[in-house]
């Protein structure tokens, strides 16, 4: 375990800059985790590229039992492979993003993933296409909600916030590494290559959404938190859906319209379940 007790140190500003820089992100395909529930879902994950670069432990973490743990499994790997660095509170002060530092980081390759139209999704999956999204806490918590409805398939369009940015990766709460997210995507070509209905969330929408039937491969796209969705974007679709607002509000924040209409998906799914289920029991009578 390699010893840091300076700021200046070229690997603390290399990790300061990374946390800062979407550029350096993309050209190094690394990020930073923090904490230790990010660390342990990317551990879980157990992919191709599960092995993180570094992890970077402060003085008053190696006295937290859960961070003494992550670092053992991580000494599992080759040393070429993860390097571990012990450094003074005062240094991990400077590379944590957070105020109150959680004592663990963890620097981490990124899949490098980008849009292959008609070949990505299988063909009973359905997806969510992201246009022009730009807050990352909201942008994390529709990939949360997309792993939490089993929703594999995240496609993001070139002007989206960063993926894999630290604000990102924190909202989404290692959600990241139970969903493929592909980057600088054409949403046009991918909603007119998918194999199912595609439908756009709007305000503006002709049909509701407890009016459609999502019991079948679905392709939801949701625009940016301002100005919604593109009219390219809204003529790709088959229908543009609106959710049911009684009360005085235009609309929701992207992040709560995405959950809306996903778990919206998962209650029909339950329910057409749940009926098949009786009338399949009921036939054994």
């Amino acid at each position: 375990m390699q010893r840091i007790t300076s700021r200046e140190h070229p690997y603390i500003k290399y990790l300061v800059k990374l946390q800062k820089s979407a550029r350096l992100r993309e050209q190094s395909s690394s990020t930073v985790l923090d904490g230790i529930h990010l660390i342990q879902s990317y551990l879980a994950a157990d992919t191709d590229l599960t092995a993180p670069k570094s992890i970077i432990v402060s003085e008053t973490g190696q006295k937290n039992s859960d961070i003494l743990s992550l670092v053992n499994t991580c000494r599992q790997f080759p040393e070429t492979v993860t390097r571990v660095f012990r450094v003074t509170d005062h240094v991990f002060e400077k590379i944590s993003p957070v105020r109150t530092p959680t004592g663990i980081l963890a620097c981490i390759s990124v899949p490098a993933i980008t849009n292959q139209p008609g070949s990505s999704v299988s063909k009973s999956a359905s997806c969510i296409l992201l246009e022009s999204i730009q807050d990352p806490g909201n942008l994390g918590a529709i990939i949360r909600t997309a792993a939490a409805a089993d929703i594999s398939d995240i496609f993001l369009s070139k002007d989206c916030t960063d993926a894999w940015s630290p604000k990102t990766l924190r909202a989404a709460m290692g959600a990241h590494f139970f969903t493929t997210i592909h980057n600088n995507c054409n949403l046009i070509e991918i909603a007119g290559s998918f194999h199912g209905q595609v439908l756009a969330a709007s305000p503006k929408g002709s049909q509701t959404l407890y009016q459609s039937d999502l019991n079948k491969p679905t392709a939801f796209i949701f625009g940016n938190e301002g100005a919604g969705l593109s009219k390219p974007m809204l003529q790709a679709a088959d229908r543009a859906i609106a959710i049911p607002m009684p009360g005085q509000t235009e609309s929701l924040n992207a992040a709560a319209a995405a959950a809306v209409f996903l778990f919206e998906k998962v209650r029909q799914q339950w329910q057409a379940h749940h009926m098949n289920t009786q009338f399949q029991g009921s036939e054994n009578i």
